[in-house]
């Protein structure tokens, strides 16, 4: 038997034996009482807010344990469970990997198969507050406009079977109603996904379904329930082998849980509360008054950023972004990008400059550890661009200026979706709730990027029709759809043009 086939399994009876390398949580767990949820314990939730609860626990203990509840596979009731919520942090930059084991997760309940115990958790007084990181698509909202979409198969089951919900929107809606008509005790629901506004459009899809009730339930959510807006912020790429095999051999366990994130993290969350909330302020959260400048910051430069490496890597033959910042075209173009047509689009950020913000975002972008794959980003694409590149494109339009570098990663997302379709040889797998509809434009239209373009604007629950209809975007988009169809990097090339080379001349003489 290996030494690594004889390491322990993390678990409470593990937990003191490891090595003092190892951080473990500074309190005693066993006295540890729930008083959280959190909808959807994958890696970033597990990378950020549950460390943040856990920095709080050690400084100030309280009923503040959390209870994950699993609603898609994997089954990490089976795996983050059978470890009792256990699980190790992995922060890792460049070359240096360091591990902290986590304890605020108290334990994971799967409602894969049935919404039964997850309503459990939800409509329970024990629970004050409830996260959710279920990634935009979990909304079932048409990001174009915000609404619920009563057309998404999930939501249109639910409205027929409210009591028993397929989709997210449907699960809180139902577990309001048990609260309701049970203790009655408020809940406060922060999402802490990546979309702006994220606790009003939270609200407004719940309240949608609600409002088609009538029986009182609309009312009681409006007076017992909050929905606070939250900005949250760490790189935290998909586990890879390599991460299990630096805690078994690194540091002499075995973690099935391990997640992995870069060493910046941020959460800014709007003070608004109702009933008990844990004071994540005294730990480094940012209470405020209006979350909108940090979001809009870290979604159109750091989420921008990302989004455009993504697809511009993919086509330029990278795997993972931080390939793609070895690139000197494509940072180059990324940096000129946000610096000309991205930042104008903000606001005053307190505390910020914006123009290094960009530079920090390159800088963590770069870290060799992090082993972000360009197409895991590029997932979903539909549902992100609208506020990473959509929206600044709009307001920039509506003010006369130019867009010609923020439309290139719309056309670059284009692109990576037609190249899956049967017409161009399906080079790649994608994972888009709009993949199949504009695979099928492909195949029929072919390469005519004037048809694609046309008909993938057709979109309405992507574009938004002042959008798609202005002749400058169109146009726009049709010029670098053609490029890059042909030739994804010399387009690039010609369009960061003799400028962005004397920049980048001068980036390399003043490094």
């Amino acid at each position: 038997m290996s030494a690594v086939a004889r390491n322990p399994l993390l678990g409470p009876v593990s937990l003191n034996r490891l090595p003092e390398a190892v951080q473990r949580p500074a309190y005693d767990r066993t006295r540890l009482r729930v008083g959280m949820a959190h909808i959807g314990v994958g890696a970033f939730h597990r990378c950020h807010q549950a460390e943040y609860t856990d920095d709080l626990l050690a400084k100030h203990f309280d009923r503040w344990g959390v209870v994950g509840i699993n609603i898609r596979s994997p089954d990490l009731a089976g795996t983050l469970g059978r470890q009792a919520g256990l699980y190790t942090r992995l922060i890792r930059e460049n070359d240096r990997a360091e591990a902290r084991v986590i304890g605020s997760i108290v334990s994971v309940v799967d409602s894969q198969a049935s919404p039964e115990p997850a309503l459990e958790v939800l409509a329970s007084s024990d629970i004050d507050v409830v996260t959710l990181t279920i990634t935009e698509k979990g909304y079932c909202h048409r990001p174009a406009s915000g609404d619920l979409d009563t057309a998404h198969p999930d939501i249109v089951h639910d409205l027929s079977n409210p009591h028993a919900p397929r989709s997210v929107p449907g699960l809180i809606a139902r577990a309001l109603e048990l609260r309701m008509s049970t203790h009655g005790r408020p809940l406060t629901l922060v999402s802490c996904d990546n979309i702006p506004g994220n606790g009003a459009l939270l609200q407004n899809v719940v309240q949608s379904i609600t409002h088609r009730r009538g029986n009182g339930l609309e009312d009681w959510i409006a007076a017992n329930a909050a929905f606070p807006s939250t900005m949250v912020d760490r790189i935290a790429p998909a586990t890879s082998q390599a991460d299990f095999e630096t805690v078994e051999r690194g540091f002499g366990y075995r973690d099935r849980a391990v997640v992995t994130g870069e060493p910046f993290r941020q959460w800014v969350l709007e003070n608004r509360f109702a009933g008990r909330f844990p004071r994540w302020d005294e730990v480094g959260v940012t209470f405020v008054d209006d979350v909108t400048p940090f979001e809009h910051l870290k979604m159109r430069v750091l989420n921008g950023a990302q989004t455009t490496l993504s697809y511009l890597g993919v086509l330029a033959g990278h795997e993972h972004t931080c390939d793609d910042m070895k690139d000197p075209l494509l940072v180059g173009f990324v940096r000129r990008m946000l610096l000309e047509e991205s930042l104008p689009t903000l606001g005053p950020v307190p505390g910020i400059s914006p123009e290094a913000y960009v530079e920090q975002s390159l800088e963590r972008l770069r870290n060799t550890a992090i082993r972000h794959r360009n197409h895991q980003i590029a997932t979903d694409g539909s549902q992100k661009i609208v506020q990473r590149l959509l929206n600044p494109i709009l307001e920039r339009l509506r003010r006369g200026e130019a867009v010609r570098l923020l439309t290139l990663p719309v056309a670059a997302w284009m692109v990576y979706l037609v190249k899956a379709s049967d017409r161009f040889g399906r080079q790649w797998t994608v994972d888009d709730p709009h993949a199949a509809r504009i695979a099928a434009i492909a195949d029929r239209v072919g390469s005519d990027a004037p048809a694609l373009v046309r008909e993938i604007l057709s979109i309405d629950a992507i574009f938004d029709r002042e959008l798609s209809a202005n002749a400058a975007f169109r146009q726009a988009v049709v010029a670098h759809l053609e490029g890059l169809l042909e030739d994804p990097m010399g387009h690039l090339r010609h369009v960061c043009g003799l400028p962005l080379a004397a920049q980048l001349n001068h980036a390399t003489h003043t490094a």
